[in-house]
């Protein structure tokens, strides 16, 4: 099969396309032939070296979709054919074929086609366990998503207007604000624009945002605390380098700054949100959107395009 592997840490051109062995599921796990994969910031940080303890060479991705081609030995639940999605896998998504843990594997909707499903895992549940683990939101409150048009904030979009909030977006193109609409968001900003962040007060009628999911943390966090309501949360899910704030801004607002890390949470924790998300699928309140689909062989050039700023929904692999 084929599979990009990564011999040394360092930029998009270490990721090689090589030609290696079909893995075989031992028990309690599954072999999943791929369709799609779904390129995430995270594995260009793992490819660059953010985890100098993985081993080398290695197979980057989490997420992926396809169809169940074996199953090892005391591994109840899946048949061969099924239609999958995983969330993380032992071999890497980034190949033909990948071998994960039973639990990583979720029963991928008719409906829903395979690079939706590779959209799933990452994106999805770190805006579900954004939204409603750590920031704990309720029907009602407002939330801003500082960088709605990827695939995150898309998500996050659609998991809020499902429950009742009032949502607020920003994207720095046309594309990119016309996308977070479609999405469902009532209001979109342009982040491009001076002084953008002035509009929230009339959009929640003086009060300020009750959640804000905070995408970029090192460009904007300082700027984010006095857009606050009172208590107030904001949910750092990415970051790439150091940000200076004023104290004072959290503690007239008695507001929080809470961190998230998917690769926290735990299986039972994950069972609940990938249920979240496949009842979402169901229903059609959750609607994945695609910006690009590329072959496999350009991985390198996909892992150029993730950090690019400007996304417009989900970059696929094809396998």
């Amino acid at each position: 099969m084929k599979a990009i592997r990564v011999h040394q840490f360092g930029g998009p051109e270490v990721l090689r396309l090589e030609e290696l062995p079909v893995p075989r599921p031992a028990a309690g796990q599954v072999r999943v032939r791929v369709h799609a994969i779904g390129v995430n910031p995270v594995d260009t940080y793992l490819r660059g070296g953010a985890n100098p303890s993985l081993t080398l060479p290695f197979t980057p991705g989490l997420d992926a979709a396809g169809v169940v081609e074996e199953v090892g030995p005391s591994t109840a639940g899946f048949g061969i054919g099924m239609r999958v999605y995983v969330g993380g896998c032992l071999t890497g998504a980034y190949a033909e074929q990948l071998v994960a843990r039973a639990a990583q594997v979720y029963r991928l909707p008719d409906q829903t086609s395979f690079a939706q499903g590779a959209s799933l895992h990452v994106p999805y549940a770190t805006a579900h366990r954004a939204l409603f683990h750590r920031a704990q939101a309720r029907a009602g409150e407002s939330l801003l998503v500082h960088g709605a048009s990827g695939g995150v904030g898309l998500a996050a979009i659609q998991f809020a207007r499902a429950a009742g909030l009032l949502v607020i977006g920003t994207a720095g193109t046309p594309r990119g604000r016309e996308l977070a609409l479609e999405a469902g968001a009532h209001h979109v900003l342009d982040h491009t624009s001076p002084g953008y962040l002035g509009s929230l007060g009339q959009l929640t009628a003086g009060r300020g945002v009750d959640i804000l999911l905070e995408m970029l943390a090192n460009v904007n966090l300082g700027n984010d605390l006095p857009t606050l309501a009172r208590g107030g949360r904001v949910i750092v899910i990415g970051s790439r380098g150091k940000v200076e704030l004023t104290p004072r801004d959290l503690m007239t607002r008695e507001a929080d700054i809470r961190g998230m890390s998917l690769f926290n949470a735990g299986e039972e924790e994950l069972r609940s949100i990938h249920a979240a998300i496949h009842a979402g699928l169901e229903n059609q309140t959750l609607r994945p959107i695609i910006a690009r689909e590329m072959p496999l062989a350009e991985a390198a050039q996909a892992h150029t395009l993730i950090l690019q700023p400007g996304a417009q929904g989900k970059i696929i692999l094809t396998a």
